[in-house]
């Protein structure tokens, strides 16, 4: 393949993946001697690799009994069949090579071969040869990296990044096309480099066997037709008869910088950087960019400049660099002078392999293909930024499916929106390379579902539905004749938390919750809700049992009371009747007052779960409503049948003590009945503040936001399921403010259970003592847990809970940027 070929020669085509013009031409050499091995050897010294396969085959069946011939020619032949992109025969030749212990006197043969294994998807056995070169050539990141990255190959794959990408086919072409960018602030034209029919020039390059590389325009139209590819610039003024390719624009699109390689048979040259400026439709004269030490012997290339035009970054093969090619910088002062001498990136950037085609995105953002940082296979595209301190960050590989195990290179980007083009040699491929178009599409959602009677299973029409955001949204709609509803994409956003409120009269109203928080992906969420009519009979409650004579609600048996918490929740308009039974065993009189102080202390317990008190009626009905049972219950063993009432005559008919204990077992009962449907709350506000939604971070850090009104740097956490906002004081222990532990405890997030010392004392003339002690069960940051955390109770605090220094360390090793107000948890 054209990549390939130029990797290693540092061919003066740059066709399909490396630099414009990275070779010096070389002096004539003499004519091929009549050993087929010297014929082959001028062959791939030409880069002439398809010729060079030839010879070498037949040199290598005329050599016989010579080894150490034939592991040459084997060695030469894999490099042939590698830099031509025949990947399956390339790994045969460096496994025959391996076998033969060749690698041993060139180690690279396992990291070659190690690639070429990537390639053909034979990732176990890759990764068995990344590490075997690693350890025969500890000092070259390449082998570790190399079976890091192929370890997560079939991962990346299985879980894409968000892009999506798609071969342009109207102006690809069988040869090679590459390295596109934009040449107008309209956006709806790339130039690139082709090697197509219809280059300037008739002669064809020996190396490659196909034109003079020279660059190309498309249009796209307004309905998105690609139109026929065409010369830039038909003067030929740009487009000469050598190699011209991987130019960039400065931001008025008013000049062009690319690269040229001479095609200069009668001296020795290299490729430069060149720049030409357009006055209205016309381009003037280009002229080599002034470069400090730069010179017309230099290999140079694939520039791209800062938005003032003061910066130039290029790859390049010098002596000084890190190894193969590598990207480099360059400065000036203003755009009348020529830049200083350019400056290796390092090692953060650049490694032992290749480093080129970078590209700059609102001066801050760096884009390159490396095959050296590890990836994908061949060249992964990767993206760095820059601090303000001036130092890039650690490369990041952008992953599936923006790379491939092919080449991909030569990436763009339009600078406010997030797609673009780069180029590839990937399967799908049309040529040599290929020039393919990128998008990360915006986020999109929708909700939808059905709605049935839970009675009868039967879809319910004309139901009220209503969808909250946290972002104030509000919008109701109504199920059909199906029972079916939705809400649209243009209604949902993403990092927002949604409640859906589905209620009809003479039915409970349902709640649901789901968020887009944290989601990274379009997402068509479904939610069908089961409505179950409001019976005018009572609702038996699941099991709460007292104490002999007691009437202290227990609490291990609150749990039981949630469900009857969450449908006051979601029904704000109904009154109910919470009704207590004893059973038949005591005396009139007192089983109505032990029934009435069981109802009462259930009551209770939902005016400080935060049921307003006059929703409901507390009422005990002693022993005069034995249950009747409407269907067949078995207990403790024994069937009682349905139709049966449980009144003293018929326990007293039971056979057994057990018998007879099991019915008052179910005589003995907390029930509730809907009273009224008519209630106006104290306040409709909506509070998403007690919906409990799944955070996911994508890492264990946090950034704090000034709190409008006090000024104070606040980030988010979940208290046993309740979403909270927090300050951060290093010096601070964990504190809460009286109204915030209010809060909590009206929610439900604690209860009196959760304060150390006596609750009687703690919680006092309905309020919470200063200076009180809260056990936290749980407390979620980033996405850290920690659990049984003491929060101190502080009635001067500024701000409702803050976190100190002691607490932190409990979730791990963390620090803290007091410029950025960032938080990272190890």
């Amino acid at each position: 393949m054209n990549y390939q070929y130029i990797v290693t020669n540092m061919n003066k085509l740059f066709s399909g993946i490396l630099l414009l013009g990275f070779l010096v031409l070389l002096p004539s050499l003499m004519h091929a001697q009549r050993n087929p091995a010297k014929s082959a050897d001028e062959a791939f010294s030409k880069q002439q690799y398809s010729l060079a396969i030839d010879k070498y085959k037949k040199a290598y069946s005329k050599v016989k009994k010579n080894k150490e011939e034939k592991n040459r020619i084997t060695a030469q032949l894999a490099e042939c069949y590698r830099l031509t992109g025949n990947y399956k025969r390339a790994s045969a030749s460096y496994k025959r090579l391996i076998k033969n212990d060749w690698d041993k006197r060139n180690p690279e043969i396992r990291l070659h071969y190690a690639n070429m294994l990537k390639i053909i998807g034979d990732y176990a056995a890759a990764i068995e040869q990344y590490n075997s070169y690693a350890e025969r050539v500890p000092d070259d990141p390449r082998g570790r990296k190399g079976a890091e990255t192929t370890a997560l190959i079939e991962e990346w794959i299985e879980n894409p990044s968000k892009y999506e990408i798609t071969n342009i086919k109207k102006i690809n072409s069988r040869e090679a096309d590459f390295a596109p960018a934009y040449t107008t602030d309209n956006y709806n034209e790339i130039v690139f480099t082709s090697t197509r029919e219809g280059a300037t020039g008739k002669e064809t390059d020996n190396w490659t066997a196909q034109n003079f590389s020279d660059l190309f325009v498309a249009k796209i139209d307004r309905k998105g037709e690609w139109s026929e590819p065409v010369l830039f610039d038909a003067t030929k003024k740009i487009n000469t008869e050598a190699n011209e390719g991987a130019a960039v624009f400065n931001s008025k699109f008013n000049t062009i910088y690319y690269t040229k390689c001479p095609n200069d048979q009668q001296k020795e040259s290299g490729c430069q950087i060149y720049k030409a400026r357009r006055t209205g439709r016309s381009w003037g004269e280009p002229d080599m960019v002034d470069i400090a030490s730069i010179d017309s012997m230099s290999t140079i290339g694939q520039p791209t400049v800062s938005e003032g035009e003061l910066v130039i970054y290029f790859s390049a093969n010098r002596r000084s660099g890190m190894g193969g090619k590598d990207i480099w910088v360059a400065y000036r002062d203003s755009k009348s002078e020529g830049f200083g001498r350019p400056m290796n990136l390092g090692e953060v950037i650049n490694t032992p392999g290749d480093e080129m085609f970078p590209f700059l995105r609102n001066d801050t953002t760096l884009f390159f293909a490396s095959d050296g940082h590890g990836g994908m296979g061949g060249l992964d595209i990767f993206v760095t930024t820059i601090d303000t301190a001036g130092n890039w960050g650690k490369p990041r590989n952008l992953k599936y499916p923006m790379n491939s195990t092919f080449d991909d290179f030569g990436i763009v980007f339009h600078p406010n929106d997030e797609y673009g083009f780069f180029s590839s040699n990937r399967k799908g491929t049309r040529g040599q390379e290929d020039i393919w178009y990128f998008i990360e599409p915006p986020l999109e959602f929708t909700i939808s579902g059905t709605i049935k009677d839970d009675r009868t299973l039967m879809y319910m029409s004309d139901v009220n539905v209503q969808l909250v955001g946290s972002s104030g949204l509000s919008v109701t709609t109504r199920t059909n004749d199906e029972g079916f509803y939705s809400f649209g994409k243009s209604q949902l956003e993403p990092n927002t938390m949604y409640e859906i409120l589905v209620a009809k009269p003479n039915y409970f109203n349902k709640k649901g919750t789901f968020t887009t928080v944290g989601v990274e992906f379009s997402k068509d969420f479904v939610k069908d809700f089961n409505l179950i009519p409001i019976p005018t009979e009572p609702i038996a409650l699941p099991e709460i049992l007292y104490d002999l004579a007691k009437w202290d609600l227990k609490p291990q048996y609150q749990d039981s009371l949630q469900d009857l918490i969450q449908t006051l929740r979601d029904n704000p308009n109904i009154v109910v009747e919470l009704a207590s039974h004893t059973d038949l065993r005591d005396s009139h009189e007192r089983n109505d007052i032990l029934s009435q102080r069981r109802a009462q202390s259930v009551v209770n317990y939902l005016i400080i779960r935060g049921i307003e008190p006059a929703r409901l009626v507390a009422k005990g009905y002693g022993e005069r409503a034995p249950l009747p049972l409407k269907k067949d219950v078995i207990r403790d063993g024994f069937l009682f049948s349905e139709g049966t009432i449980l009144d003293e005559a018929y326990i007293e008919s039971l056979l057994s003590n057990n018998e007879k204990e099991a019915a008052h077992q179910l005589n003995r009962r907390t029930e509730f009945r809907v009273l009224r449907k008519d209630y106006i709350p104290q306040s409709t506000n909506i509070d998403l503040a007690t919906i409990n939604i799944a955070i996911n971070p994508e890492d264990n850090a946090i950034v704090f936001t000034e709190a409008p009104k006090s000024g104070t740097y606040v980030s988010s956490c979940i208290i046993n399921g309740y979403n909270e906002e927090f300050a951060f004081d290093r010096t601070a222990d964990a504190m809460i403010s009286l109204d915030q532990a209010m809060n909590l405890l009206k929610w439900g997030a604690i209860s009196k259970e959760d304060f150390e010392g006596d609750p009687e004392r703690v919680l006092a003339d309905n309020t919470i003592a200063d200076r009180a002690i809260i056990n936290i069960k749980e407390i979620n940051i980033a996405n850290k847990k920690v659990e049984n955390v003491k929060v101190k109770v502080t009635y001067k605090l500024n701000y409702g809970l803050v976190f100190g220094d002691r607490l932190m360390k409990q979730f791990g090793k963390y620090s803290y940027n007091t410029k950025t107000h960032k938080l990272t948890i190890e």
